[in-house]
């Protein structure tokens, strides 16, 4: 209980925009980029020189954030570059990765920011998977993939574990995520708790984190997980109204998040050998993870359950024929 109540009420952030060193000629994605946390995070990062490719659904929301983002801004050393992505809809990720490899050779840090949470129920995505599935693990999951030879690129070059790709999670892993992690039954069965599912993407990407960790962190990239924190965010624009009302005094703005996020994608505390790990807000490692999803995410030869390996072949399985 004391982990939970830590993320409702955690330190101050001991990276932001005031020491975070000057990203010029770094490049960065930052899916979802154009509102809360991901256009609190773009702001930073462009304000810091970097090039940010802001990804999402809407070029006039887009357009409008880079804007915003500019005129917040003008003597800012960096670009923002609008990149159309839907991650519900896995035909659109390959084109947008050939888009921004067609002009890009490297990439410093990948952000799966973007997610969706308890939409309405039966909401399912282009290719037919639950929604939530669709955009917060398997759409990320693709991204992530095509983009790989160009992190593992960028890395050959870059010191250890400066080439990063950090995944969004939640507190709801502390404090409400089922036994083991992931029911792949329940995101097959349309009458499934939209709130149980949306528990189970978010082990989720802690589960494509610690999986991805351990495929690439010889290559040089740091793969972790993130909860952002509570936030003020349209992430809860699909629940009742009365809901974010009620824990309106335990939220906070969504800059704050954007803090979480940095500290995962550059803090120098961070190392190849934290490949994996969970980072709770606004930037400190998980002082002791859930034991029942550690053991999901060890095989059973390494006396844990193999859980987690079978959600990443079922993740694997789903985007094989869109790579």
């Amino acid at each position: 209980m004391g982990i939970v109540w830590s993320q409702f009420f955690p330190p101050k952030p001991t990276l932001t925009e005031a020491n975070l060193p000057s990203q010029k000629g770094k490049v960065f994605i930052v899916t979802g980029g154009y509102s809360g946390v991901g256009f609190e995070l773009c702001k930073i990062l462009y304000q810091a020189g970097g090039k940010v490719y802001l990804t999402g659904r809407s070029e006039e929301k887009a357009l409008q954030a880079i804007t915003d983002l500019k005129t917040g801004s003008p003597n800012s050393e960096g670009e923002i570059v609008f990149l159309p992505l839907e991650l519900d809809d896995l035909t659109t990720i390959k084109p947008a990765v050939e888009k921004f490899t067609s002009v890009e050779s490297r990439l410093d840090v990948l952000f799966n920011n973007a997610g969706v949470s308890n939409p309405p129920q039966g909401s399912v995505s282009p290719q037919g998977h639950e929604l939530q599935l669709a955009t917060n693990c398997l759409g990320p999951h693709l991204l992530t993939q095509l983009l790989l030879p160009t992190m593992k690129q960028t890395a050959r070059n870059e010191t250890q574990a400066s080439v990063r790709v950090i995944w969004l999670s939640s507190i709801v892993v502390d404090a409400s995520a089922p036994s083991n992690g992931v029911n792949l039954d329940d995101f097959l069965r349309r009458d499934a708790g939209m709130n149980r599912n949306y528990e189970h993407t978010k082990v989720g990407n802690w589960f494509l984190a610690n999986d991805l960790a351990k495929k690439v962190g010889e290559d040089g990239i740091l793969s972790v997980a993130v909860n952002p924190g509570n936030l003020k965010s349209n992430l809860t624009r699909h629940f009742p109204s009365w809901v974010p009302i009620l824990v309106a005094p335990l939220l906070y703005h969504p800059q704050m998040g954007a803090y979480s996020e940095l500290w995962a994608g550059f803090s120098p505390e961070l190392t190849i050998s934290d490949g994996g790990k969970y980072i709770l807000p606004w930037g400190r490692l998980h002082p002791k993870p859930r034991e029942d999803l550690l053991r999901a995410m060890r095989s059973k030869e390494e006396s844990g359950t193999g859980d987690a390996a079978l959600f990443i072949q079922y993740c694997n399985d789903k985007i094989e024929a869109f790579k």
